[in-house]
């Protein structure tokens, strides 16, 4: 049963981790709290392998429900964050293996040559920039998600946690369960695949692709909530 034990201010300063226990007790404000701390980094990894926002979203809310009813199980091996990530990742990749039967991730490796195609893979204009500064970051955000969405499923992940989120080769390896070398490997050829002009001059612009925040970000507290309650 979800209670409100403490208020949001009481609980903005604690750490992930007490979060996590003050949850267990089933305190509502907690599991909000862990759920906007966490919403970006699923919906970006979720929306890496399935490339559509609407089961992008599905995911991170199925990953909250499936968390929350079984935060008993969670030991604390790894971070919840990292937790989370790997149920949010595993129900991405089992929809689109539902969707497509034949798609293997262990064999991506396999999908693209060194330098093969690149071109083919990228039919991009890269227009002059319009003179509204919002239209630009706007436009090269689309420009930045189209190209992206064009990797390969392994190598997309790996470079949406990598250079998206953020995560270290460590942290990615971690979350995906591969080895830091394989995490290295793919991260290379994602990198040329994009193009040297897409890594060269629209890296600052990683840090805003994906967007999911403002009442997106509200409302998945909201629904996740509704859901545990009929639990």
């Amino acid at each position: 049963m979800l209670t409100l034990v403490k208020s949001r201010g009481e609980l903005a300063g604690l750490s992930q981790a007490e979060l996590v226990e003050a949850a267990r007790q089933g305190d509502e404000t907690a599991i909000r709290l862990l759920i906007e701390r966490n919403n970006q980094r699923l919906f970006r990894a979720a929306r890496s392998v399935l490339r559509n926002d609407g089961e992008a979203e599905d995911v991170v809310q199925e990953t909250y429900v499936k968390a929350f009813t079984a935060l008993a199980s969670f030991r604390g091996e790894a971070s919840f964050s990292t937790w989370l990530t790997r149920i949010a990742l595993n129900e991405a990749v089992s929809r689109l293996r539902r969707r497509k039967p034949s798609s293997a991730l262990d064999a991506l490796d396999q999908a693209v040559s060194a330098d093969a195609g690149l071109v083919s893979l990228f039919p991009l204009s890269l227009a002059p920039l319009p003179a509204d500064l919002e239209a630009a970051r706007s436009e090269m955000r689309q420009l930045l998600e189209t190209a992206i969405d064009g990797l390969p499923e392994g190598f997309r992940t790996v470079f949406v946690l990598r250079e998206v989120e953020g995560l270290s080769t460590e942290e990615t390896a971690a979350h995906l369960q591969l080895k830091p070398e394989t995490v290295k490997t793919r991260l290379h050829r994602a990198r040329r695949m994009l193009r040297v002009v897409l890594e060269e001059q629209l890296r600052g612009s990683f840090a805003e692709l994906y967007p999911f925040d403002g009442a997106r970000c509200a409302n998945m507290a909201d629904r996740v909530i509704g859901v545990l309650h009929g639990a």
